[in-house]
C-alpha cells in the first residue's frame, strides 16, 4: 500500500461491556458485528480500537464522590461524562465480541489506559492533544481514506470521525455498523456534525 488512496477500516470498540449484557450496554450493539465482519474481506488493512481503562481510571463515577453514573464532571480537559465501570484491562468485558474475527485485524490501538484522561478517539486522547499513534501508523502505510464503523456512534466513533477527516483522511461512516447510546440528544448532535465536518455516510452494502 503505497498509493495516497489506500483504504483503512477502522472498527471501534467492538467489546464485550458495550455490547447486550456488559457494563455500559449500546443497544442492538452486537448488531455491528456481522457487518464488521463482511467488511473486514473489502479492505486492505484493518484496525481495530479497545478499550482499556484501569480499574481506578478518573472517568469512572465510582471513583468520585457520590458521582452519579452519566453525570459529569470538569476535568483539566474539559467536561467529562462519568462512565459506570467499564473495559477494565484484562477483564472479560474489555475483550472483543466472540464473534468478531479479530485475527483478521493489522493493528489494534488500545486507548484509555492512562488513569486521569478517557480516549475516546482511536486518534487522540480527550485533551485532544495526546496522540495514540494511530495517525502516524496510517500514514507511514500511505492510508488516505478510512471506513469506520463500531461503538458508540456518537462517542468513540464520533470523534474518531471527526479527528480523521480533521488529520486530512477521507472518511466513510458505515450507518448500519454503528450503533449509539444517546444521552440528552448527543446522536442527532453528533450526526449532524460529522455531516457538517464532511463526513461520508453509507449502508456496508455500498461500500
Amino acid at each position: 500500500m503505497t498509493s495516497d488512496d489506500a483504504t483503512a477500516l477502522v472498527v471501534i470498540d467492538v467489546q464485550n461491556d458495550f455490547c447486550p449484557g456488559g457494563a455500559l450496554e449500546v443497544a442492538e450493539g452486537d448488531r455491528v458485528v456481522p457487518v464488521a465482519n463482511r467488511l473486514m474481506g473489502r479492505f486492505p488493512l484493518i484496525v481495530l480500537t479497545q478499550d482499556w481503562h484501569p480499574r481506578g481510571h478518573n472517568s469512572f463515577a465510582a471513583n468520585h464522590a457520590d458521582a452519579e453514573p452519566f453525570s459529569t464532571t470538569d476535568m483539566p480537559y474539559g467536561t467529562q461524562v462519568l462512565w459506570p465501570i467499564h473495559c477494565v484491562q484484562g477483564s472479560d468485558g474489555a475483550a472483543f465480541h466472540r464473534d468478531l474475527e479479530t485475527d483478521r485485524a493489522h493493528m489494534v490501538v488500545r486507548k484509555g489506559f492512562r488513569p486521569a484522561i478517557d480516549s475516546y478517539s482511536a486518534f487522540f486522547e480527550n485533551d485532544r492533544t495526546t496522540p495514540t499513534g494511530l495517525d502516524g501508523y496510517l500514514k507511514d502505510l500511505g492510508v488516505g481514506r478510512i471506513v469506520m464503523l463500531g461503538l458508540a456512534t456518537d462517542f468513540c466513533v464520533y470523534f474518531s470521525a471527526i479527528d480523521a477527516v480533521a488529520l486530512g483522511y477521507s472518511v466513510t461512516l458505515a450507518e448500519d455498523g454503528c450503533r449509539g447510546i444517546d444521552l440528552d440528544g448527543s446522536l442527532a448532535a453528533a450526526l449532524a456534525d460529522m455531516r457538517d465536518k464532511g463526513v461520508a455516510f453509507a449502508q456496508s452494502d455500498a461500500l
